[in-house]
């Protein structure tokens, strides 16, 4: 009998690394994604669909929604531990990490960080316990990397606000009891809470994606939408109010493409060892092995790195810049390891009887939403050389 296989990330014996909190909450967030989302995720996939509300209600008992944010109903837990919880919800799937990404570290965070008191106290506790679900309306059909460039527009009208135009690829959107809209004004960029059910406020559902199909994604359509002066975040002027916010939730997918990438990684192990071709199992062909291992390598130095960014960050001295390193090598290896994955399982990898390809394609999400590789390649290459690229 040969010896008992070690895991993927085995060799690098990183449960060491982690405080006994840190896998409590690891722990719960797995069997949550074992026992309540594995079962169905290929059917919401394939249907285009998710129980949205249901699943934040869920999240929210769980104390996952905003979990490193301290107070307002918050669990205040350390940033790994958000972290490592997002790694798991992204082994089950990536819309399931973006739904929590997009409310606690987007929504809840812009609120947390740049609103009212008022603000605080009315949304944060619905949203912490699942009761109210909110979306971030940056990205513009023609402004992405450049958010700068927005077309969405808020004019004072004595005491209100009126906003204009429109949001693309939003997270959440359909399903939003609040949206934390951003827009230029005379004053520079502003944000916004506007609650979804606002007159002229509407948010169409993105249909026939063939990435994040278990996630609601829409367009936000502001037509004139009137807001009391209350409405506007009163915390930040300028892009650093949306970058901030984003930068906590790239901080989140460090962690979470890789949970991605070892479940495509324990997925194809599991088959090889099954599989039988030539008389003798797939996992014992030299290639294979080779696959093998050169995808544990890659897999276990993202996580070294994540959890050293996840340290710095709860020291309070982790830079944007190194989020962005994170971001860029933890995306591209996670997809480079399903697709190679994919290679092991064959013809049988295509199906949704296996994750890796339902990975593969929502990890071709995660690769360019919240900044794409090559702006990450830019702000490193900006930092390493003193010289802005962007133009």
């Amino acid at each position: 009998m040969p010896p008992t296989p070690l895991s993927p990330l085995g060799f690098f014996a990183t449960d060491t690394l982690l405080s006994d909190e840190d896998i409590a909450i690891r722990d719960t967030v797995r069997k949550y994604v074992a026992d309540k989302i594995r079962p169905h995720v290929a059917e919401w996939y394939e249907s285009g669909s998710v129980p949205a509300r249901e699943l934040t209600k869920e999240l929210g008992s769980l104390g996952l929604l905003g979990m490193h944010l301290e107070g307002y109903g918050c669990a205040g837990t350390s940033a790994t531990a958000y972290g490592l919880a997002c790694m798991e919800l992204e082994a089950g799937d990536s819309g399931l990490r973006s739904l929590v990404s997009v409310q606690g570290s987007l929504a809840m965070f812009a609120i947390w960080k740049h609103g009212s008191e008022e603000q605080k106290q009315e949304w944060l506790p619905r949203m912490a316990a699942g009761d109210a679900i909110g979306c971030f309306g940056l990205t513009e059909p023609d402004f992405g990397s450049n958010p700068g460039g927005m077309r969405t527009r808020a004019r004072r009208d004595g005491d209100d606000w009126v906003l204009t135009g429109n949001k693309m690829w939003i997270t959440n959107g359909s399903v939003a009891d609040v949206a934390v809209v951003w827009a230029q004004t005379d004053d520079g960029i502003r944000g916004f809470a506007v609650p979804t059910d606002t007159p002229g406020f509407s948010a169409p559902e993105i249909k026939q994606k063939m990435s994040l199909r278990a996630s609601v994604t829409s367009e936000l359509v502001l037509d004139d939408v009137r807001l009391p002066g209350s409405a506007v975040l009163p915390g930040v002027t300028g892009l650093a109010g949306p970058l901030s916010c984003l930068g906590e939730a790239r901080f989140g997918i460090v962690f979470g493409a890789l949970g991605a990438a070892r479940d495509c990684l324990e997925t194809a192990i599991a088959y090889s060892q099954e599989r039988e071709i030539f008389d003798k199992p797939l996992a014992g062909f030299q290639l294979t092995q080779a696959k093998i291992a050169d995808m544990s390598l890659e897999l276990g130095k993202g996580m070294l790195l994540a959890l050293h960014l996840g340290r710095l960050k709860d020291a309070g001295t982790l830079d944007h810049r190194q989020v962005s390193l994170g971001k860029l090598n933890n995306t591209r290896e996670a997809i480079k390891i399903a697709r190679e994955c994919r290679t092991i399982l064959g013809a049988a990898g295509i199906t949704l009887e296996y994750p890796i390809m339902r990975h593969a394609n929502n990890l071709e999400s995660v690769l360019t939403y919240e900044g794409t590789s090559e702006v990450h390649q830019l702000v490193i290459g900006q930092a390493l050389t003193g010289h802005a690229a962007y133009r």
